[in-house]
């Protein structure tokens, strides 16, 4: 009976570590996103505003062409070194990424260098998230007892909602709390959420620091039993591959779809379109992301009872 006891309190102390550290990932990741409009006014021309809120998202979507790639260097390197030090790589990537991007002077004053340097720093935010979330999941995973992998596992899949959550909150707090042209202006309130992400990153580089590998990664290296060439192996095999390929376009990629349009456009679509302000709107999508985000836990649980 103890031993279920510490069992079960040893995967919530690997799943709270785990979430949070992903949840800021997901914070850092979406709060360009929740403030397209203000950044596009900062660091494209002014003179074209519909040009420049397009060339905005088109750098919010450059973090998402290089995330597969952050998925298959950190997770190499998480064979390698283990999944703890990849974990505080990937964060400090993220953090330090997110931090210098409310850094970046505006289009004003170090002209087309601004798009670039934002450009540049989101793809670091790319490839970071690919690997930390992918990352978390294995980790949790390899913690996990078999026949409950889909409940345990389902807890980071909750992050990028509350990262969502969080960056929402957070943008409300601050613009809620001063005049509108403050918010805007070039070293305004919009850059606070960015500034902020440092102080909840060491929060959580403080608290992966004390976290142990993955019982089965160690189980498997003192074994020699990790993979010598993950990549080969996933895609030169038949039927590795054809399970990649099922897992992404059979699973992934719809998903992915649905949840950023569902919670991006949204958006825009209830500011630009049916006129409700920037709060309202930003409310309504607070709610639905508060309702929305158990049914990550029951769908992970059912999971394990019917089958993925």
């Amino acid at each position: 009976m103890n031993k279920t006891k510490t069992n079960g309190g040893a995967i919530r102390k690997v799943i709270a570590a785990s979430s949070v550290g992903t949840m800021i990932e997901w914070y850092d990741f979406y709060i360009f996103g929740m403030l397209s409009t203000t950044i596009s006014t900062q660091f494209f021309p002014k003179d074209n505003p519909t040009a420049a809120l397009l060339s905005t998202l088109a750098i919010f979507a450059a973090g998402f062409i290089v995330r597969p790639f952050g998925a298959l260097v950190f997770g190499r390197l998480g064979d390698i070194v283990g999944r703890k030090y990849t974990f505080l790589l990937t964060l400090i990537l993220m953090g330090g990424s997110t931090f210098l991007i409310g850094c970046v002077p505006s289009y004003e004053n170090i002209g087309i260098a601004a798009p670039i340097l934002v450009l540049l720093l989101r793809l670091l935010q790319g490839l970071a998230l690919g690997g930390e979330y992918g990352g978390a999941a294995t980790y949790v995973a390899e913690h996990a007892p078999v026949g409950q992998r889909g409940y345990y596992t389902s807890w980071i899949q909750t992050t990028a909602t509350l990262g969502l959550f969080l960056a929402l909150g957070i943008i409300l707090l601050v613009k809620s709390n001063m005049p509108e042209a403050s918010f805007n202006a070039e070293w305004g309130g919009w850059r606070y959420p960015f500034w902020i992400s440092i102080l909840l990153v060491g929060v959580s580089i403080y608290i992966r620091m004390k976290m142990a590998e993955s019982p089965l990664f160690s189980k498997l290296k003192a074994e020699g039993k990790t993979s010598v060439n993950p990549l080969k192996e996933s895609f030169r095999h038949k039927a590795n591959f054809k399970m990649v390929l099922l897992a992404l376009f059979g699973a992934v990629m719809g998903q992915g779809v649905v949840w950023y349009t569902g919670q991006f456009y949204a958006q825009r679509f209830l500011e630009t379109d049916c006129k409700i302000s920037f709060e309202q709107s930003r409310t309504i999508m607070l709610w639905a992301i508060a309702l929305a985000t158990p049914f990550f836990i029951f769908w992970g649980w059912l999971s394990d009872k019917i089958g993925r």
